[in-house]
């Protein structure tokens, strides 16, 4: 049975999902004709929590993350976000999350201040000229905030795209790559933003990177994903002392290259 013939029968229980949980993936499938882009995956986020969701490229990172945004229909699976079963309650949750990825470009003629001034009212922000100049004194905008977004160089692109993901006030955020091509500083800067703002709203945070470090600094918890399985799902730690590493650059290394874990842990 697929998600969507779950929708409409009523002998379905609906997901109970945990009040301690940000999100929750229960068996979830996606298969693109016969390819399976993700595949009987389960894993949960902690309110609160940052959590890393590793994996090279084709590991299914980006299709969980749509799914769960409920931009893409799973195959099989449930889905919770807030407590909300996804994809049937996605107008409940909508409001209260928000994503970011650099890889995704705003209207170009637009200027910054339009940009933001239209997520804004999608999101129906109370006082949104003042929660965009708020932003903008955060986040450093305001030197080019009527200036057009293509005009604008890569790292004032991701602070901007990061002011969009921050419009709404989210309790909880989807980055998919956020520090992706930034000089280290710049990237440094977004991740000190991103945790000051996690502890400041009790946050939680579901973070795709390929940036080992990134993660090791950021992550309370770490999944795993290769070829749309997840291979491990733990601490930081945890993952390094079972794989008999001292990074998580060099767990990525074994997991993408097939090595075993280390036989005595």
């Amino acid at each position: 049975m697929t998600v969507i013939d779950s929708l409409d029968r009523p002998d379905v229980p609906a997901m109970q999902a945990s009040a301690s949980a940000a999100i929750e993936v229960s068996h979830l499938v996606k298969v693109y004709k016969t390819a399976r882009a993700v595949d009987d995956i389960s894993f949960a986020v902690p309110r609160g929590s940052v959590t890393g969701l590793l994996g090279g490229n084709g590991a299914g990172k980006t299709t969980t993350i749509a799914m769960i945004m409920g931009l893409v229909l799973p195959t099989a699976g449930r889905i919770s976000v807030l407590g909300h079963p996804m994809p049937q309650q996605r107008a409940d949750v909508l409001g209260r999350i928000n994503f970011e990825s650099p890889y995704v470009d705003m209207p170009s003629r637009l200027t910054v201040r339009q940009n933001l001034t239209v997520f804004g009212r999608l999101y129906a922000v109370p006082d949104l000229q003042g929660r965009i100049a708020e932003l903008a004194a955060d986040l450093d905008l305001t030197d080019f905030l009527d200036r057009a977004s293509g005009k604008l160089s890569a790292g004032q692109k991701t602070r901007v795209a990061l002011a969009k993901a921050l419009i709404n006030r989210p309790e909880l955020l989807l980055l998919d790559e956020p520090t992706a091509s930034l000089d280290p500083d710049t990237a440094d800067w977004i991740r000190s933003h991103l945790e000051r703002y996690r502890k400041r709203r009790g946050a939680s945070i579901l973070l795709a990177s390929h940036n080992m470090l990134e993660v090791e600094r950021m992550c309370d918890r770490v999944v795993i994903m290769k070829r749309g399985r997840i291979e491990d799902d733990d601490t930081p730690a945890a993952i390094m002392a079972r794989y008999n590493r001292a990074s998580l650059e060099e767990v990525f290394l074994d997991v993408a290259r097939g090595r075993a874990r280390d036989p005595a842990s």
